[in-house]
């Protein structure tokens, strides 16, 4: 790309002007680390822009507030952020997407005022997962999805693939239990699961920790690879229990692409290019990972967290 020179003849040298940016993620863990990564690297490359990437202190729509107030308040020109509760939070959002560029990233609240959502196609990722069982369940069953906000977006959005794709086969959904995105509550839901399902053919984790809290708690009954998991994400716990054989799959996002082209693209639209987030979405295709390719997403994965 090289240097953009569109706005060098902005007056006052408005062009040359750090931007400061921000990053709210949902929760803190290895995808979330990903994420920061891929925003570090756009920084770097843009050098203009400082980064202010926020973790919220408890896992709740009031602290994800907490933080764009607090954001705002100092003067940021631009936030991303992945919604905890769409729903709940859409007037919230309106506010702040009246005060500076709002986008969302990695969940989307739809209703919203923000300017564009960029991430995964939640949807398509929810009927690749769908794929994922039929293929490691044929003769069909009892499947359980474990979820941290069901009312986020980007889960309503797998929810609703999965259940698209299940549709006309003999899987059948029979609970969705609920976590909080803490991962202690996500082993006991899998470990009640088990025990109160002695005929459970399948568990589904639909975020990053859910993979490896669901692997413990199956691995914990003595049902390592007879109850299929498929997940989401590349916890490395959840690669590692691919190459074991303990899980079947996981859909992988793009982490580190969702958090570099919102600073790219936040930067670019404010300094006059609007078609950087011209179409109001801006998908970044999810992938599924198998013991065919572990091997080569854990090899990835090792030069993005220790380069």
């Amino acid at each position: 790309q090289g240097c953009d020179n569109k706005n060098s003849g902005t007056a006052n040298g408005a062009s040359q002007k750090k931007l400061r940016l921000a990053f709210v993620a949902n929760t803190a863990d290895e995808y979330w680390a990903i994420v920061h990564l891929g925003c570090d690297y756009a920084t770097r490359l843009l050098g203009d822009v400082d980064l202010d990437f926020r973790f919220p202190a408890e896992h709740t729509a009031k602290a994800q507030q907490e933080i764009l107030s607090d954001l705002v308040a100092g003067g940021v020109d631009g936030i991303a952020i992945s919604p905890i509760d769409a729903e709940n939070q859409t007037d919230f959002l309106n506010h702040i997407a009246a005060k500076t560029l709002l986008v969302c990233a990695d969940s989307d609240a739809q209703k919203s005022k923000r300017t564009c959502y960029i991430g995964t196609d939640n949807v398509a990722a929810g009927t690749q997962a769908a794929e994922l069982l039929k293929a490691a369940l044929p003769q069909g069953g009892k499947i359980i999805l474990f979820v941290g906000y069901p009312n986020a977006q980007n889960a309503k959005d797998r929810i609703q693939g999965i259940q698209n794709g299940l549709a006309g086969s003999n899987l059948q959904i029979i609970d969705t239990l609920a976590d909080g995105t803490k991962s202690a509550i996500a082993l006991k839901n899998a470990q009640d699961a088990l025990a109160k399902h002695p005929d459970l053919a399948g568990m589904v984790g639909l975020y990053s920790y859910d993979g490896p809290a669901i692997l413990t708690a199956v691995r914990g009954a003595g049902k390592a690879g007879q109850v299929k998991i498929v997940c989401f994400d590349e916890d490395s716990d959840t690669l590692a229990g691919i190459a074991a054989g303990d899980i079947y799959g996981t859909i992988v996002q793009r982490p580190y692409e969702i958090g570099r082209q919102a600073i790219i693209r936040m930067d670019k639209y404010l300094r006059g290019d609007k078609t950087q987030l011209s179409d109001g979405k801006i998908l970044i295709p999810a992938h599924a990972v198998t013991k065919d390719n572990v091997a080569s997403v854990q090899a990835s994965l090792k030069v993005i967290l220790h380069p």
